[in-house]
């Protein structure tokens, strides 16, 4: 079975600055803490890093630092961060990142910024950059608001290529207390899903639940998933380390199976619903960011 993690975090707070950094994830997360989580690298997994908030300064030094790992780690395409809301420095900048070799697209977290920016004229003027650029955009948002705000921007340029992080960050309860997909959370997906260029990680889950989650409990979400945007349009991300982390009352761990746990989860669910495997573990990645 070939994996191409479509969302993967490196960072090395001695390097570069992580002011978000908290508990365990204050620590190093370069190849060697990879090749353990793995229990080894190969080149039947290969990974697209995205961005993992270093300080804005930095971005162009995180490309460089990932790109200088890229062999050992098989790293088959970089999502770099970027600022698409800054006129000429964002042009600058777009020009810069798109001439390194391994950078597919960018990442400006949208999680943070109110509901509507990304309608704002700024920020749709970096979007179209993206396109004269052949970029791509990882949308990473949270809430009913912000998903329909990408699905609003992929309707008014529908030659931007989207792929949206972590289903959007649904509410997913606990394994303890799960919790059904809302109607609104559905709706939403649904809608981004309309065009075709939109394609969904399926990542991220297991840190809405806090690290305390288990395979039965994400079916319903991989479902929605599924029906709004189908199997070629879906990609696996481990969303490595964040969801690596699992909570322990006032104490938190690195769970060192969590990569291994997640990709064995989404296979099952998959071979469940008779679907090509291979599609989403590999190809869907492969297919929106341009790899091969």
């Amino acid at each position: 079975m070939r994996v191409l993690d479509s969302h993967l975090h490196l960072w090395d707070p001695a390097r570069l600055d992580y002011d978000w950094l908290t508990g365990p994830l204050r620590a190093r997360f370069d190849a060697d803490e990879l090749a353990a989580a793995v229990g080894g690298l190969s080149d039947a997994r290969g990974f697209v890093f995205v961005q993992a908030g270093s300080a804005e300064d930095q971005y162009l030094d995180e490309v460089e630092w990932v790109t200088s790992l890229a062999s050992r780690v098989n790293v088959r395409g970089i999502v770099a961060g970027a600022r698409l809301d800054c006129g000429a420095a964002t042009l600058e900048y777009l020009d810069a990142v798109a001439a390194k070799p391994l950078v597919v697209g960018v990442r400006h977290l949208l999680q943070g910024e109110p509901a509507g920016f990304a309608g704002t004229t700024e920020f749709r003027a970096g979007a179209v950059a993206l396109v004269e650029r052949d970029l791509t955009f990882d949308a990473c948002v949270r809430g009913t608001a912000q998903l329909r705000d990408v699905a609003a921007l992929a309707a008014e340029l529908p030659e931007l290529r989207v792929v949206l992080d972590h289903l959007g960050k649904p509410s997913v309860g606990t394994a303890e207390a799960p919790v059904a997909p809302s109607t609104q959370w559905s709706d939403g997906m649904h809608a981004l899903a309309a065009n075709s260029q939109v394609f969904c990680k399926l990542s991220g889950l297991p840190a809405e639940a806090g690290g305390a989650w288990d395979a039965a409990q994400m079916v319903p979400f991989l479902d929605v998933a599924l029906a709004a945007f189908g199997p070629d349009r879906l990609m696996i991300g481990s969303d490595w380390p964040v969801s690596a982390v699992r909570a322990a009352g006032d104490a938190a761990t690195i769970d060192p199976a969590a990569i291994p746990a997640w990709t064995d989860a989404v296979a099952s669910w998959a071979a469940s619903r008779d679907l090509d495997t291979d599609a989403i573990l590999w190809r869907g990645a492969e297919r929106f960011y341009g790899i091969g």
